[in-house]
C-alpha cells in the first residue's frame, strides 16, 4: 500500500504584517518541533511580504516548509506587480498555492492559464498545491464532479507521469470557504475519491494512489479529525484557522 504524504498547508491569504507573521511563525515552529508527528508536512502560505522573513524562521526546523499564494507564469517581464517563479525559488520557498478560488473568481484566471503556472512551477522547481473547487450553484445542480474533474483535466492533464506526480491538489468546495458551513466528511470523502479515480483514468492507479489530495474548506480542529481519517482525504488547506497558532497546530495534530 502506498503511503500518501500528510499535509497541512495554512493560507494566510492577505494577512499578517511582517512583525506578525514572525510572532505566528515563531509560535507554530515551537509547538509542531514538541507536538507533531514526523510524518505530517506543515506548509506556512504568506503573504509575499512576509515569505523572506518566514523562511529565515523556518531555517532548521523539521518538517515545515513555504509557500507562495501565486506566481506569475512568465520567468520575468514587464507584469507590474507580479512574482515570478524564479524570483521565489531563490529565497527559498517550496511551494506555490495555484488556482485558488479566490485567484480564479477576483481575477478571473482560466484553466488554460492556470496550466501555464502550474509548468513555471514544475520548471523552476517548486511544488504547485492545485486548487480546485464548485460553487453552491453548481452543486446544487448536481453538475459538481464534471465540473471539479473538468479543472483538473484543463490544468494538469497535459503533464507526463514524472511531473504529474510532482503535484498536490487542494480540493476547496467554495460554498464552505469563509463561511462557518463545512463539507460533511462524506461529502469531502465522495470528492476526494472522485478526483483520484479521474487522476487513475489518466495516469494509472498507482500514481493516482500515491497524491495527496487536501480538504480546503472551513477546516477546523474541531473536524478535522473526522475529516482526515476519510480514506481520501490527505490533509488541509486552512484559511482562517491558520492565522491562530493553537488552532493550526491542533489541525496538524489531528491525523
Amino acid at each position: 500500500m502506498i503511503m500518501r504524504q500528510k499535509i497541512v498547508a495554512g493560507n494566510w491569504k492577505m494577512n499578517n504584517t511582517i512583525e506578525e507573521g514572525k510572532k505566528l511563525t515563531s509560535e507554530i515552529v515551537n509547538m509542531v518541533k514538541d507536538e507533531v508527528s514526523g510524518n505530517v508536512q506543515v506548509i506556512l502560505a504568506p503573504p509575499y511580504l512576509n515569505l523572506l522573513t518566514t523562511v529565515g524562521l523556518l531555517q532548521g526546523a523539521k518538517n515545515i516548509s513555504v509557500s507562495a499564494q501565486n506566481c506569475n507564469e512568465n520567468p520575468s517581464g514587464a507584469f507590474t506587480g507580479e512574482v515570478s517563479i524564479p524570483m521565489l525559488k531563490a529565497i527559498g520557498v517550496n511551494y506555490v498555492i495555484i488556482g485558488h478560488s479566490e485567484r480564479r473568481e477576483y481575477f478571473n484566471e482560466t484553466n488554460d492559464q492556470l496550466a501555464h503556472k502550474v509548468d513555471a512551477a514544475l520548471n523552476g522547481g517548486i511544488t504547485p498545491i492545485f486548487c480546485c473547487g464548485e460553487t453552491l450553484s453548481t452543486r446544487e445542480a448536481g453538475n459538481h464532479f464534471d465540473y471539479v474533474c473538468n479543472q483538473l483535466t484543463e490544468s494538469l492533464f497535459h503533464l507526463n507521469n514524472e511531473d504529474f506526480s510532482k503535484i498536490v491538489i487542494a480540493y476547496e468546495p467554495i460554498w464552505a470557504i469563509g463561511t462557518g458551513v463545512t463539507a460533511s466528511s462524506a461529502q469531502a470523502q465522495e470528492m476526494h475519491k472522485k478526483l483520484r479515480e479521474h487522476l487513475a483514468s489518466k495516469y494509472g492507479q498507482e500514481i493516482a494512489d500515491a497524491t495527496s489530495i487536501l480538504y480546503g474548506g472551513s477546516c477546523k480542529p474541531d473536524n478535522a479529525k473526522e475529516l482526515f481519517a476519510c480514506a481520501d482525504v490527505d490533509g488541509g488547506l486552512i484559511g482562517g484557522a491558520s492565522l491562530k497558532s493553537r488552532d493550526f497546530v491542533d489541525i496538524a495534530k489531528s491525523f
